[in-house]
């Protein structure tokens, strides 16, 4: 018998890849990530294919605390990643049946292409609970920062030009109010991440009695009724990456209304405004001037909202015209996902950090705000009450 390439997996090929051709084609180098989940998905499995009979439940056993143990050399550092297994699922499935033979089975009735998509909702999953709660965390600085400075007037602005006066702390809640609909916009977004495809095999699901709502409730694949939710079409499970998409155009407008806070900071900042005071801790200095403070946080959280909405239109682009059902192109969605995940919450945890380090120049403030012009609808308001034409 021909001995198998390790990335087919098939007695059909004679050899593996060229190495410029395995280069080009593996993953392990950034969805290695994906471990954890890829593990919780196999233990999942592996239960599911012991109740069922596939498994005995004393290979059940020996399977999960294999899969257990190999996540505890993960986690430990112990374990040695194989660019010739091409993925993070070729990699764990090879040490699983290195350690344990009845590992060649967990397989069975799985498909790298219902595995994957499970590896992706889970982790986006976990990824929007930590986004939503640092959301959150970021509103409250925003609200303190307010509180702080209760009574603080500055002007406010229209066209950039000074138009009324405002509370800053009213002029803080407003970007408040974005992140809350981000927020609300996150949380739905998760409803149609949470679903378990696990069981559409590679497009047409499989003959084996497989309970895929054991495994969707094993995963946490529940709706708010504690009832297991799990994917409705087989072709459409393993094909879908909308919920990648769905994410990124969340986090690429999230992305716009953290640019335009660091603006403002940016503003209020510069020796032109003097409204605010950020922190050492978040700005630099120059290589040659020695006077500058320039504020690299926050213009570093406006110029990656460009990049986080460059990450959606890749995603957009990459999936415009794929046929049914999954095609290797798919490879390419997670380095855009995953970059914007990492983008922005570093961005959120900064701006956070940022705002709670930052102090206000009240006097400047006020100097500001004295401008009579400010008031000039106010007297119009007045002349009106006169009975004066407003157009007059």
């Amino acid at each position: 018998m021909k001995k198998a390439s390790p990335v087919s997996r098939s007695g059909r090929f004679s050899s593996g890849p060229g190495e410029d051709a395995a280069k080009f084609t593996e993953s392990i180098s950034f969805d290695r990530r994906l471990w954890r989940h890829d593990l919780m998905g196999s233990i999942a499995h592996a239960t599911m294919l012991g109740g069922i009979g596939v498994l005995t439940k004393a290979e059940a056993k020996r399977i999960v605390r294999a899969l257990e143990a190999i996540g505890d050399d993960i986690e430990a550092g112990r374990f040695e990643w194989d660019e010739s297994l091409e993925d993070v699922h070729m990699n764990l499935e090879a040490e699983l049946t290195r350690r344990e033979p009845a590992g060649a089975k967990l397989h069975t009735g799985r498909s790298r292409n219902d595995q994957v998509a499970l590896d992706m909702r889970m982790w986006l999953r976990d990824e929007i609970v930590e986004l939503e709660a640092e959301l959150r965390s970021l509103q409250q600085a925003l609200v303190a920062l307010g509180q702080a400075n209760d009574g603080v007037v500055i002007p406010g602005y229209t066209h950039l030009q000074r138009a009324q006066p405002v509370y800053l702390a009213h002029h803080l809640l407003a970007y408040v109010e974005m992140i809350e609909r981000d927020r609300e916009r996150l949380l739905d977004a998760f409803s149609r991440v949470n679903v378990c495809p696990l069981g559409s095999g590679a497009l047409a699901g499989s003959t084996l009695p497989l309970d895929r709502k054991q495994v969707a409730s094993i995963l946490g694949f529940e709706d708010r009724q504690g009832r297991p939710v799990i994917s409705q079409n087989s072709m459409d499970a393993v094909s879908d990456r909308d919920f990648a998409v769905e994410f990124c155009f969340v986090a690429s407008l999230l992305g716009v209304h953290l640019s335009r806070l660091a603006e403002d900071l940016i503003l209020w900042s510069s020796s032109e405004f003097d409204f605010i005071r950020i922190a050492d801790a978040y700005t630099t200095g120059s290589s040659l001037m020695p006077q500058k403070k320039n504020p690299d946080i926050a213009e570093l959280a406006r110029g990656k909202s460009g990049r986080l909405a460059g990450n959606l239109i890749s995603l957009l682009t990459l999936l415009k015209g794929l046929p049914m059902t999954y095609n290797r192109d798919l490879q390419e969605d997670k380095e855009p996902l995953f970059d914007s995940v990492d983008t922005v919450r570093a961005t959120v945890r900064l701006t956070d950090a940022m705002l709670r380090h930052t102090s206000v120049n009240a006097g400047a403030c006020a100097a500001a705000a004295a401008d009579s012009g400010l008031l000039a609808t106010d007297l119009a308001d007045h002349l009106v009450g006169q009975k004066v034409s407003f157009r007059e």
